[in-house]
């Protein structure tokens, strides 16, 4: 079933159990998924990973800011927001599993040194979209190419 599909299926779910904050979550994402379809990029798959993986980056930033300004409440609402949004994101890699593949990336590549991080880092991002953080990919990458 595709994610829209999903979504909406869900949206009436939670409107028919009266449930006003998966609601709200669901209504984000059915938000973004819009924005995708009139955006001149275009809506795909891994544009749609991407959208959803930023939001939920999004919500966790922001409940770091509601910590941090002792306001526990409105973190809490954020974080539950992104483990909804998290939901609907592709199974996250592990550790062992991106670094295994982030290895075979950069003997494809070709890569030894630093300076070569930009050709893997660009190949890494296409291949991991919405399965991994960029800023952990990028962590992996520069520990791989170090050694």
């Amino acid at each position: 079933m595709p994610l829209e599909e999903k979504i909406n299926a869900d949206l009436k779910a939670a409107m028919m159990a009266k449930d006003a904050k998966k609601l709200e979550a669901i209504r984000a994402i059915k938000s973004v998924i819009l924005l995708l379809k009139t955006s001149p990029e275009g809506y795909t798959d891994e544009s749609e990973a991407k959208a959803l993986q930023k939001e939920v980056k999004k919500r966790k930033e922001t409940s770091e800011i509601y910590i941090n300004q002792n306001r526990p409440e409105l973190a809490e609402t954020e974080l539950f927001q992104a483990s909804v949004i998290e939901a609907y994101l592709p199974k996250q890699m592990t550790m062992d599993e991106l670094k295994a593949e982030l290895a075979k990336i950069i003997a494809r590549s070709g890569a030894t040194t630093a300076a070569d991080m930009g050709k893997v880092m660009g190949l890494a991002s296409k291949q991991f979209a919405g399965k991994a953080d960029g800023k952990v990919i990028s962590q992996i990458v520069k520990e791989l190419l170090s050694k």
